[in-house]
């Protein structure tokens, strides 16, 4: 499991240790969220091998688990070891490599994640709130009245549960979350926004909700944020 950068801004190895870089030069398979972006991460890895040497095969949002997935693995049931990569953070976490991974475990191929930035416990350290208990939602309803009773729900968890509540939202849909987090929650409800994680631009900022409408919303249309609720 072959953490990436978050960021297309950030060079490789100051976010993934270099010793992932040697892991890295022994594989020449690679299952991916998308074969672009893996190709152009390991060429800024700066690996060994010629990027046209290396066999890629594509795990995605749209891949089903069964013969497809199978047939991923059959390389690595006959000898081969294979190198899992998300399109930015870490493998398996809010990314379709779970998938691969539970077939893995079931054939009894061992599994190793190494280690590299996640943008959800990255936000969750700099956010201040509960770290002791949290939780990640994914994303939320997209209609606006069912957004905000999953807004409410998870609001009262975080108050009930003493819980952190983590969620995402499609980046060019952040500025109406945002929005409707401001005229959901309570006053006194925290709400962390941390955007472009370990970018030069990153943001991470939390304020309760009656701060927040008395400032702006930080400029998080069409960038990658993670909210959070305490």
């Amino acid at each position: 499991m072959i953490p990436c950068p978050i960021s297309d801004s950030t060079a490789v190895y100051d976010v993934v240790p270099q010793a992932n870089g040697r892991v890295i030069d022994e594989l020449d398979y690679f299952i991916v969220e998308n074969v672009r972006s893996a190709r152009r991460f390991l060429s800024k890895a700066g690996i060994s091998r010629k990027i046209d040497e290396l066999e890629f095969v594509e795990l995605n949002e749209h891949t089903v688990a069964g013969a497809a997935v199978e047939a991923m693995i059959k390389p690595i049931l006959e000898g081969r070891s294979a190198g899992v990569i998300s399109e930015a953070g870490v493998p398996g976490v809010a990314d379709p490599g779970a998938l691969v991974v539970e077939a893995c475990h079931r054939k009894g191929i061992r599994v190793i994640p190494l280690v590299g930035p996640s943008s959800i416990l990255l936000a969750m350290m700099a956010s201040g709130l509960n770290g002791q208990s949290f939780a990640f939602n994914g994303y939320l309803p997209v209609k606006p009245a069912e957004r905000a009773k999953a807004i409410k729900s998870l609001e009262r968890r975080a108050f009930q549960e003493r819980q952190s509540q983590i969620f995402i939202e499609a980046p060019y849909r952040n500025v109406k979350l945002a929005e409707q987090l401001l005229a959901v929650c309570g006053a006194e409800t925290k709400l962390t926004i941390a955007c472009d994680i370990t970018s030069p631009e990153e943001i991470i900022v939390t304020r309760t909700v009656a701060s927040w409408r008395r400032s702006s919303i930080p400029d998080i249309a069409k960038r990658p944020t993670i909210f959070i609720i305490g």
